[in-house]
């Protein structure tokens, strides 16, 4: 059996923030085998010259000087070397621990966009990236509509493979805040650093603020950068809705 449990995600994330992280169990190390046996089913080919953005909040300004005197700004994007990572100092991620750096894209301009959590007025950097050759990628996004699963007694295989999965896409693309506690990251770091040493060039997860996808990928150089353009922020839109999953009371 790939998994042992249609709980196993759970289980495995509940250990790795809580009780060991670098050292696996032999639960853990059985889960990311049950991902190694079940993942070729989840591997999209990202064609060439596909498009792929990022954004960041803020601007470059070149000065305007008329007889030496500071007269005015013009708004600029941001350079590639700022819409990049930085290579030694990369900030957490849901795909990355501190100072392993990928590069987080999106498959909308407006899912970029919106993935920075800009305020009403803001300005925007938006580059757009491109691939030479092909990418192979995990897909963490087919499960992501589903309800969370619930059984009693462990279901035949073919369920506790796809319960496990859904908990996994959830996972990926279940909101980041700044005041979310770095061990949340763990488990899907863990698993992202599994796809990486599997030879996959990244991943692919659902953005749960916009329509598109979102790519975290392991190379920096995998993409090119095309050109970067300003946006400003003229409408935020939020929708609300009841939790009906038993877990949230």
């Amino acid at each position: 059996m790939s998994f042992k449990s249609w709980s196993s995600y759970m289980q495995f994330s509940y250990s790795v923030r809580n009780k060991s992280r670098y050292v696996l169990d032999a639960d853990g190390q059985s889960f990311l085998q049950g991902i190694k046996d079940t993942c070729e089913s989840r591997v999209e080919v990202i064609k060439p010259n596909s498009e792929m953005w990022r954004a960041q909040i803020g601007h470059d300004c070149i000065p305007i000087t008329q007889d030496d005197v500071h007269v005015d700004d013009i708004l600029v994007p941001y350079s590639e070397k700022r819409m990049r990572p930085l290579p030694d100092s990369a900030s957490e991620g849901r795909a990355n621990p501190k100072g392993i750096p990928c590069l987080y894209v999106a498959s909308e301009k407006e899912t970029a966009m919106s993935e920075v959590r800009p305020w009403l007025g803001s300005i925007l950097s938006v580059a757009k990236f491109t691939n030479y050759k092909e990418l192979r990628v995990i897909d963490f996004s087919k499960n992501h509509e589903e309800n969370l699963p619930f059984y009693f007694a462990e279901p035949d295989e073919g369920k506790i493979i796809k319960a496990v999965w859904t908990n996994i896409d959830k996972a990926f693309s279940e909101p980041v805040t700044n005041s979310d506690q770095k061990s949340d990251y763990a488990p899907t770091q863990i698993i992202a650093e599994l796809v990486r040493s599997l030879g996959y060039d990244g991943i692919a997860f659902r953005s749960s603020l916009g329509q598109g996808h979102n790519l975290a990928l392991f190379d920096l150089d995998s993409v090119f950068f095309k050109g970067s353009s300003l946006f400003r922020v003229n409408n935020i839109q939020f929708s609300f809705g009841s939790s009906d999953d038993e877990r949230y009371i």
